[in-house]
Order: C-alpha cells, then sequence, then structure tokens
C-alpha cells in the first residue's frame, strides 16, 4: 500500500445493496489507487508516483478494502460521481453519474469490477474520451471520497489528440528536450531546449495557467467545459504564455537592446525555470521572452496536458500589420531601411504547432495545427494566434478558424521595395525578397533538421500554388510579372564568418543589356535584430561612378572589422547587407539584401566518469576566446531533464580570459533516470554574451 492509500475510518463508507426490499451495506474501509500501476499503464510516471494522474478514455483500477462483508456480483451496485471546477453540472461535461457495468465502456464515463469477489474489490473505471482535463474528485456513493488529475491521451483513438505512431508520441509528448532553430535561413542553428515538462511542480503550474485566464474567472464552469476540446485549450494558451492583455500571462516580451528588470531571453535554456518562477511569485509575468521562448513554453505546457506538440521556425516570417497580405519596405538612397512602414520582416519567427481534429470544420483539416503565444495582433480582442490547420494555409483557406489570414501572410506575403530619393519621391525597385523559407522543426528520434515547407505552401510557381493564391485573394503574387532591367546584383560572403575577425563580402554587379551603364553602387552594413530592427553601421562603401560595359561584371568587397561591428550588432549575432544599384540613365534600381550570422565559438563538452543513475558525473566545459578582447564576468551554466534535478547548476569564473585563452570549469551532476539525455550548456561574458551548447548522454540504470 503506497503514500496513494487513503485509509478511511468514517462510520458511514459504505454501499447499499437492495435485496427485495432489504438494503444492505458494504463497508468500505480503505482503498489504494495503485498511483506507480497507474501512472506507468498511463505514461504519466515521470510526474510522479505520490497521486493519481491519468489519460481520458483509458480504464484505470483502484481497489477497495471492505471491512467487514464481500461484494456479490450481479447483486450490489455503486455509484460514482466525477467532477471536475467550482460548478460542475452533467450538461456541461463536468460532471458525470455512473453505476458499476459488466463491462467497461470506454466511449464515456464507466466503471466495472474486474477481480474476484472477495473483501478487495477491483475497481476499474474509464473516464469518456471527451471529458475536459484538469483536477477531478470521485466520490463513491456519498461518503469514500479521492482526487485526481485527467490529462488528453493521444494514445486514445477516441480522443481528438491521437496521434497513431509510437515514435512520434514518444518526440512529441514525452521527449522532455528538443531542438529550436535560430539563425537564418542560409545558416540554421540548433539550439537544446529543456521542455522539462516532467520536472516536480511543472503539471500543477501548467494546470493553473489555465485557471489564470480570464475566461475561466468570468465564468469557470463554461470554461472548465471548454476543457474537452483541444482547440479551446491551445487559444487559451497561446493568449497565455504571453502577458500582454494583463491577464497573469507567464512571460513579458521584450525586443530592446537592454532588458533591465529582467533576464535576456538569450540566457534561458529551458522552461522550468521559467514556470516555476511564474508558479512561485503569484503568477507575475517572468521578464523576458521572445519568441522561441514563448513558443518552448507552449510546447512545455502542451506536453504537459497531453497534447502532441512542437517548435516550429519560420524563416523570413513576415508580419502583415494590415492585414493586405504585402510587405511594404522603403530604403533611401544609401540603401539603409527607413521606417515608415509597420511592415516587418522577422529574420526567423518560433510558433508552435498541436496535433489534433479539427472536429469543427470540413474534412480534410485534422493534423498539425499553428498557434503563436507570441504576441503580434490582437484576436478577438485578445493578444493570441491560431490554432489554424496547417493545411488550411497551404491550400489558402483564410475563412477557416483561427487567425488563417495572418500565418498565411508570414509564409507567403508578397513583398515590395520603394526607393525614397532625397526629394521625397518615391519608386518601386526591383529586389529580390522571398519571405517564408526553410520552415523547419527537429526530426523524430533525431537532432536533424526537418524541413516542413511543403506542408505550408505548394512549390513556387506551381498550378497548386496558384489555385491557393486564388482562394486567398493574393492579387499582388498572381498578377506579379517578373521584372528584367538588364541589371542584376549579388551579395556573396565569405566561408568562415567568426565573431572576432575580420572578413570581407562582396557585391557582385551585372550588365546583361547590350549598352553600357554608369551606375552608382551603394554597398553598406548593419547590425540587425533577428525581428528585423535595424542598428548602427558595421562598414559603408559608396561607389559614385561604376561603369558597366554590355554584358560586363564587376566585383566589390567591403571590409567588416571587428573593431567597427563589435559595438553595432546586438545578442543575435546578425548583420544585414544591402547593395544598391542605381541606373543613371532611367533612374531604376535594384536592391539586393542578405542577412549574415557571426559564428560563435564552440563549447567543448566532455563527460567525465560513468554515465549511470544517481552516480555523480563531472562535465568538463571549455570555450576558447575567439575576440580581440579580454572576457569578463565569465561563467558556465548547465541543466538537463533528469540530469540536474529540475535545476540550474552554475560555475563562476574568477579570472578574466586574455584572447586566445581558455575558459575552463569541471562542473558535476548526479542523473536519475537512465535513457538518452541532453546535456545544455550555456557560457556568458560581457563580450561574447550567451554561447550555447549541448551534448547527448546515455545514462545506464
Amino acid at each position: 500500500m503506497d503514500i496513494c492509500t487513503y485509509v478511511a475510518f468514517c462510520e458511514s463508507a459504505k454501499t447499499e445493496l437492495k435485496i427485495g426490499h432489504f438494503w444492505l451495506t458494504l463497508d468500505i474501509g480503505s482503498w489504494d489507487l495503485a498511483c506507480e500501476f497507474n501512472n506507468t499503464d498511463h505514461r504519466t510516471e515521470l510526474n510522479g508516483t505520490d497521486r493519481l494522474i491519468v489519460r481520458r478514455g483509458q480504464p484505470f483500477t483502484i481497489n477497495l478494502n471492505l471491512r467487514s462483508g464481500s461484494y456479490e456480483p450481479g447483486v450490489n451496485q455503486l455509484q460514482i460521481t466525477a467532477e471536475t471546477g467550482p460548478q460542475p453540472v452533467e450538461q456541461y461535461g463536468t460532471k458525470a453519474v455512473f453505476g458499476l457495468s459488466d463491462a467497461i465502456d470506454d466511449t464515456r464515463w464507466s466503471a466495472a469490477v474486474t477481480g474476484p469477489p472477495g473483501d478487495i474489490v477491483s475497481l476499474s473505471i474509464c473516464s469518456a474520451p471527451d471529458a475536459p482535463i484538469g483536477h477531478y474528485k470521485l466520490t463513491l456513493d456519498s461518503n469514500a471520497q479521492f482526487e485526481l488529475i485527467l490529462l488528453f491521451n493521444p494514445w486514445c483513438p477516441r480522443d481528438t489528440v491521437y496521434m497513431d505512431s509510437e515514435e512520434k508520441l514518444e518526440e512529441y509528448v514525452l521527449a522532455q528536450d528538443g531542438i529550436i532553430y535560430r539563425g537564418n535561413a542560409k545558416y540554421p542553428i540548433p539550439s537544446a531546449w529543456e521542455f522539462g515538462q516532467f520536472e516536480e511542480g511543472i503539471l500543477d503550474a501548467c494546470l493553473r495557467i489555465l485557471d489564470e485566464n480570464p475566461k475561466y474567472k468570468r465564468n469557470p464552469g463554461k470554461d472548465c467545459s471548454g476543457r474537452r476540446n483541444p482547440i479551446y485549450v491551445c487559444r487559451v494558451l497561446s493568449a497565455m504564455v504571453n502577458s500582454n492583455d494583463r491577464d497573469n500571462g507567464v512571460l513579458e516580451g521584450c525586443w530592446r537592446d537592454t532588458f533591465d528588470g529582467g533576464i535576456s531571453p538569450m540566457a534561458w535554456r529551458g522552461s522550468v525555470e521559467i514556470l516555476r518562477t511564474w508558479n512561485s511569485t503569484s503568477c507575475l509575468p517572468v521578464r523576458f521572452g521572445q519568441c522561441w521562448v514563448f513558443a518552448a513554453v507552449a510546447c512545455t505546457v502542451s506536453r504537459a496536458l497531453g497534447i502532441p506538440c512542437r517548435v516550429v521556425t519560420n524563416y523570413l516570417s513576415a508580419h502583415d500589420t494590415n492585414a493586405n497580405l504585402v510587405i511594404e519596405r522603403y530604403v533611401d538612397e544609401n540603401g539603409q531601411l527607413q521606417n515608415i512602414s509597420k511592415d516587418m520582416i522577422w529574420n526567423y519567427h518560433c510558433w508552435v504547432e498541436s496535433w489534433m481534429a479539427r472536429t469543427d470544420l470540413k474534412a480534410g483539416f485534422d493534423g498539425w495545427q499553428a498557434s503563436d503565444p507570441t504576441p503580434q495582433e490582437k484576436s478577438e480582442e485578445v493578444y493570441c494566434c491560431g490554432p489554424v490547420p496547417v493545411r488550411a494555409i497551404k491550400e489558402g483557406e483564410l475563412t477557416f478558424k483561427y487567425d488563417t489570414p495572418f500565418v498565411f501572410a508570414e509564409v507567403n506575403a508578397d513583398v515590395e521595395t520603394f526607393l525614397k530619393y532625397k526629394d521625397g519621391s518615391t519608386r518601386k525597385i526591383t529586389a529580390t525578397s522571398q519571405v517564408g523559407q526553410k520552415i523547419s522543426t527537429k526530426s523524430v528520434g533525431s537532432d536533424e533538421r526537418e524541413d516542413i515547407t511543403h506542408l505550408y505552401k505548394y512549390p513556387e510557381g506551381s498550378d497548386e500554388e496558384r489555385e491557393a493564391f486564388k482562394k486567398a485573394k493574393h492579387q499582388n503574387k498572381l498578377l506579379k510579372q517578373p521584372v528584367n532591367s538588364g541589371l542584376h546584383v549579388n551579395i556573396k560572403v565569405s566561408v568562415e564568418m567568426r565573431k572576432g575577425c575580420d572578413f570581407d563580402v562582396f557585391a557582385v554587379v551585372n550588365n546583361t543589356t547590350p549598352v553600357e551603364k554608369k551606375c552608382r553602387l551603394v554597398f553598406a552594413s548593419r547590425g540587425m535584430s533577428y525581428d528585423g530592427s535595424i542598428g548602427q553601421e558595421c562598414g559603408f562603401k559608396d561607389l559614385l561612378n561604376v561603369v558597366l560595359p554590355p554584358g560586363g561584371e564587376r566585383k566589390v568587397s567591403l571590409r567588416l572589422s571587428y573593431s567597427k561591428y563589435c559595438n553595432a550588432i546586438t545578442q543575435d549575432n546578425l548583420i544585414r547587407l544591402g547593395a544598391l544599384l542605381i541606373d543613371y540613365s532611367t533612374r531604376d534600381a535594384v536592391l539586393a539584401m542578405r542577412t549574415i550570422v557571426l559564428e560563435n565559438p564552440e563549447i567543448t563538452i566532455r563527460i567525465l566518469g560513468e554515465p549511470k543513475v544517481n552516480r555523480k558525473l563531472a562535465a568538463e566545459l571549455i570555450v576558447q576566446n575567439s575576440l580581440q578582447d579580454p572576457l569578463e564576468a565569465c561563467c558556465f551554466c548547465i541543466e538537463g531533464a533528469n540530469l540536474t534535478a529540475g535545476k540550474t547548476i552554475t560555475e563562476r569564473i574568477p579570472n578574466s580570459v586574455e584572447p586566445g585563452q581558455e575558459a575552463k570549469v569541471k562542473i558535476y551532476f548526479t542523473p536519475t533516470r537512465s535513457g538518452l539525455r541532453k546535456l545544455l550548456v550555456d557560457f556568458n561574458s560581457n563580450r561574447l554574451g550567451h554561447v550555447k551548447g549541448f551534448r547527448n548522454v546515455i545514462i545506464g540504470k
């Protein structure tokens, strides 16, 4: 009998039996919830076995110990009441009253005795596959009572979150760590993240998020009823992971260069510390998050509640503020972007996909649903987005719920670029920029990147793409014709562009016309944040007399020196390059833009000792200072699901690290579970910022 055994020494915990005109009593002395067995059977044992946590639509078994008498099949009856929320009502599915059946009925709440007659009654109970998730109180007749937590069940074919692949369920529900992609489309950078959905206290925090949402506070009965539907739950999470509505949401966003009063989004390595901090500070928003942090926390909560979920990165992601499917950009005669339009193209943007059936839509739109917890635009008066079927985005079905036009624009918006002259006049120019590139997520069962762009859009120029644009009334794309002025600009870069090094980038200009062209070439570079915000200049060249003979080509270099760009770049390590070629004779202009990512030094991670459960290990961590400046305030941090007990372990380096020297530490940790685990490492310093690394570790039993 484990800690879940509740011994009820009460005078009248009894079941009445009706034989003829007489009622007999079944004298229940105690009951055993068999938490270890049930939680393991329901794949929730990683949450602990000190309480009953089960999944809907799947039976669980408890044992009733009788003080006297015995159970007689076919004669005894037992009334069971299951209730969730503060206002349980049968009409809304938050209350169910049912008796014993001959066998379990997995289409509704039901119960059956599964053991032989005797003084111990094995009672099997099954919740409805569409029951609301959350905290439940179960009452046997009027006195015997116990509690449980009910979760979505993606292993149950009758549940709307059902997923029929054990390998995918292992990845999208049970995996406590994963990979999130940052960087840019030409150089995707994988960053490990600890989702930690089974760490201590995380499930309670996730359930509290549902209780803190304004819909629950306005009408708790209706909100709890809505929790039977993963569409409703995902929409609530999309709103509650951010705090823009002042609704006790989990994270506060910040896209400034400094993060006074909080923590840089780059510092986070996982969701556990964020959710624990929010839960322990009376639901004060945690400072600060950016898109990958919002998405990762939403993924943690979804997996904790039983919804298959993954983080997705969309490179060159459009933020269409006026819903016209067009991003308008303006550059001046020096090739610099102007802040005239609120429309933006983010270098990348992260959101989540959740797996579920869409019973509210016509057939064919089940499966992955995109939702975005990063606060960008309001939906139904709240900062949230989705869930929207990924297939609806691909097919251009913009009338489907929820927020399809916004997500469609993120991957399909047209980009129009205008040159603004000094006299205030503007002219549309040729610029190559395609949004929605290399949409990425972690592969199932490996750390490789999976390109899922084909799930969001048809191949460019295909008949299917044109049909999708017709449905979406995307006139700009439909009417767009290729423009060829005969002048072309491309930007080429060096093979290695490491932070701390000087290197060259190149603008290559071509004249494919039969006449000589006299042009002006402006080649500029600026630091950039991942959300598209432009910062300080890193290098600039203005050639006023570029002569291109018919068929001619010229290659112009631009030196990017560490001494110049070191104070211009942000924590994102991004530099935006722009090459603007203006034809003096026609005033036609051609613009090429490219974003480069400066590479941080790698963290060398060595595991010292034999990796086994409950055996102390050491991680030897080394980073070489690749900069021309000494590094100050250096520290290493590690964490990992089932490796560091849900905590961050930090080791500071007391001395500065000179150029070319190594920062080196040993950090000790003790694994608590066997299997393949990820050790996440962060190195922080005043000049390099946050450098990330990870290593897979197989922990033996």
